[in-house]
């Protein structure tokens, strides 16, 4: 083994070590969290000479609602306006919760690949 290499591998691994801690000290600013996406929906009525049939500016609404998957089944769950932004910021914590721990696994796979490499060549 090259000794550029071997020296090489200990930094590289202090370097993923340090971004891992940062990205761990990330999760505990999480906030509470939950998947889905908040929808703002203008509906038409049945009523055959209401405003809404005709014109798209009078649509009624709006009306909020959660969507998201169980199953492969698409959930809706209505929301009060009032309601509708606390979802709207869970989903973007659960975002960015699925982004960071995909950022985790990247470097925990780098890690263990040199980590196995330093174990072969002792």
């Amino acid at each position: 083994m090259s000794r550029s290499h071997s020296t090489s591998t200990p930094t590289a691994l202090a370097k993923r070590a340090q971004r891992f801690e940062e990205l761990k000290r990330n999760l505990d600013q999480l906030e509470y969290f939950c998947k889905g996406t908040v929808l703002k929906r203008m509906t038409k009525c049945g009523k055959a000479y209401c405003a809404c049939r005709s014109d798209p500016n009078k649509r009624h609404g709006p009306y909020f609602e959660l969507t998201y998957k169980v199953e492969g089944k698409t959930v809706n769950v209505r929301l009060s306006p009032e309601a509708a932004p606390l979802y709207r910021a869970a989903s973007a914590q659960f975002r960015k919760l699925k982004t960071t721990l995909q950022k985790l696994e990247k470097i925990s796979q780098a890690v263990l690949k040199l980590q196995a490499k330093i174990a072969q060549s002792k």
